[in-house]
Order: C-alpha cells, then sequence, then structure tokens
C-alpha cells in the first residue's frame, strides 16, 4: 500500500451532469473519481456491481428527488470506479496484472490520498455505499480501516467466500469474457444478477428503461477490465469474522429476487444487532437502487438521523450538519414508526439499532 507521503497523481479531465471526474493512478490501474456536491460537507463513496459504474448503479437513486435532496443536502458525493469501469471505458487498464480484492479496498485509501493533494477530501472519516460486488469491497475497507469508516448502506451484499454456484457462474463468465468479450450470453448472465424477472421482460413484455440502458452501458465495456474485477472478486476471502468487529452503524438493502438475498440474510446474522438493519425489497432484484430507489428512501433518512442528518425540510439555515450521533427516542426507530411493514419493504431491524 501507498505511503502517506506519497504523491499520486491525479488528473480533473472531465464533468458529467454537474460532477468532476478524477483520475487517480495508483498501482493497480487508474481510478476514476466523480465528486458531486459540496466538497466542505461530510463525503459518501460509492462503490458499483461487477462491470457497473455509477451511473448504471446509483442513477434511479439519485433520480428519485426526495433521495437525492437527502443524499446531497448532507454529503459531498464520491463515485468511485475499478480500474477499467469509468464512464465511456473501452480501453483496456494502463497496469493488466491482476488485482486482488484486498488491493481493491487499499485503492480507496489510496484514491482518498490523492483526493487530498487536491484538498477535495477534507474528512478522516466517510460514509459508505455498495452494490453487491462494490458492498464487498467497501465492507473489506470499514474491517480494515475501522477509523475511516463512520457507516455503511449495503445493496445486495457479499461478505462469504463465493458458494460453489457463484464460482462456477464466476469460471464461465471469465470464459466468455476470454475468449468472446462482451458478448451477448454473458450480458444476459449479468442482467439476471443484477435485476429482477419483472424488468428484464419476456417474449410479451419489452425490457424497462433501466434494463435497455444497462445493456448498453455493458456493450462500452472492454473484456479484460471486467475479466480483472471478476477475477478479484471471484478470490475473495471470507468477510465473517470481520463483521463483530465492526463498530460503524449498517443499513442493508436486498431485493427478495436477488441472487444474493441469502447472503444478505446470513451477513445481518453476523453483524452486531445494535447497529445492524435490514431492509428487504419485495418483487426487486440485487440493484434496489435502480428498480426500487424509493423503498430506501425512509430507511436511509432514519439511518441518517443517527448522525444528526436530516432532509433539508428539517434542517436550520446552515447547510452543513455535524456528523455526531443525536438524540432519537428507541420508539422512533421501530419498525412501524419507519412505516416498514409497507409493501413493498419488510424489515428485520432491531429497535436497538
Amino acid at each position: 500500500m501507498v505511503e502517506s507521503n506519497d504523491s499520486i497523481p491525479l488528473d480533473a479531465e472531465k464533468i458529467y451532469l454537474g460532477g468532476k471526474e478524477h483520475h487517480v493512478r495508483t498501482r493497480c490501474g487508474s481510478v476514476s473519481v466523480i465528486v458531486y456536491g459540496d466538497q466542505d460537507k461530510p463525503a459518501l463513496i460509492t462503490y458499483p456491481d461487477l462491470a457497473l459504474n455509477y451511473m448504471s448503479c446509483f442513477q434511479g437513486l439519485f433520480f428519485c428527488p426526495e433521495a437525492a435532496s437527502l443524499l446531497l443536502h448532507n454529503f459531498c458525493i464520491y463515485h468511485i470506479s475499478p480500474p477499467g469501469h469509468e464512464l465511456g471505458a473501452a480501453q483496456i487498464c494502463p497496469s493488466t496484472s491482476p488485482y486482488s480484492a484486498d488491493d481493491l479496498a487499499d485503492q480507496i485509501l489510496e484514491s482518498k490520498r490523492g483526493l487530498i493533494l487536491e484538498n477535495l477530501f477534507r474528512l478522516g472519516a466517510v460514509m459508505c455505499m455498495g452494490v453487491t460486488a462494490g458492498a464487498y469491497i467497501l465492507t473489506l475497507f470499514a474491517i480494515k480501516y475501522r477509523e475511516r469508516v463512520l457507516g455503511l448502506i449495503l445493496v445486495s451484499p457479499l461478505c462469504r467466500a463465493p458458494s460453489w454456484t457463484e464460482w462456477f457462474y464466476n469460471k464461465v463468465m471469465s470464459n466468455l469474457l476470454y475468449f468472446y468479450g462482451m458478448c451477448g450470453l454473458l450480458k444476459e448472465i449479468l442482467l439476471q444478477r443484477y435485476f429482477s424477472k419483472e424488468v428484464r421482460g419476456n417474449a410479451e413484455v419489452p425490457e424497462s428503461d433501466i434494463v435497455q440502458a444497462c445493456r448498453r452501458l455493458l456493450d462500452e465495456r472492454y473484456g479484460s477490465n471486467v475479466m480483472r474485477f471478476l477475477q478479484a472478486i471471484n478470490r475473495r476471502p471470507d468477510l465473517t469474522g470481520g463483521l463483530k468487529r465492526l463498530r460503524c452503524r449498517t443499513l442493508i438493502f436486498v431485493g427478495d429476487s436477488s441472487p444474493f438475498h441469502s447472503e444478505a440474510l446470513y451477513m445481518t446474522s453476523k453483524l452486531d444487532r445494535r447497529f445492524s438493519a435490514l431492509v428487504e425489497v419485495q418483487a426487486c432484484g440485487s440493484m434496489v437502487t435502480e428498480e426500487q430507489p424509493h423503498a430506501m428512501l425512509i430507511p436511509m433518512e432514519y439511518f441518517f438521523m443517527r448522525y444528526g442528518l436530516y432532509r433539508p425540510c428539517h434542517l436550520s439555515d446552515s447547510p452543513r450538519s455535524p456528523l455526531s450521533p443525536s438524540c432519537i427516542s428507541p420508539e422512533l426507530l421501530s419498525p412501524e414508526s419507519m412505516g416498514l411493514k409497507l409493501k413493498p419493504i419488510k424489515t428485520r431491524v432491531s429497535l436497538e439499532v
């Protein structure tokens, strides 16, 4: 890992939808970081799933007006993409050597130090939000660098080493990538990983707009970039032993049609119940952020209230909220008060969260 006094080159290149893209060159390749919002606010890091970037993993959440208002009012957003997964990435990464899940977790810290050189990252600790493979990387980061993570929002997360079924599918995808690149069969396997059958469509019902947009993005992926990330995730270690050591609050979302639904339930069972909550979203796949972003709003509101963060209508004139615990009655965090018994959400949240 890069020492703190090392200089990490950082290039600010493009602007996307009001956010500026930076490329931080690390030992595992170039990492894309797109920055949105007031850089004096607390930092929220996002990390996407395999073969995706923030446009395909988090756009639905930020296009939900209430959720966008909650997040952008309280945070400066730092969308991190793995090497070769940035917007428009159709080229081979500068570094083609294999990397591990540990390397990807360390890259976040390297990216952070690179951004410090440009006075973009001002906080020593951050909030994290990741989807599936990205959720695994951020969980590993939180275990390795506990003092740097304030909270985790994980969507259909992984935490164990691959099951035989997942290992087999990953090997099939690796072979398809090696011989055929981003072929049609591979894209279908990935779309089943991301979305429920309700939005994937069939012979009678067309694909939804979010699936069509994701399919177009997959067309832009370069096979070797995706394969390096896939191989790192397929060799990932089991994080079960480290979950009990987490002291940051953790909010988990999972669709009941996600192939990783059981993984999310297992992870929840291993976390300290005083600091964790699970929200299961019905008729939804892995990417709750895209399929049903509205289902995330109320749980996130109560989760952020524990840090003294609120939606704009609850705030004073100051746009910057301190990241310090707030005094909230436990009754307000009950499932009934949170409204989590209403469809399409069901919850397994402890009263002590």
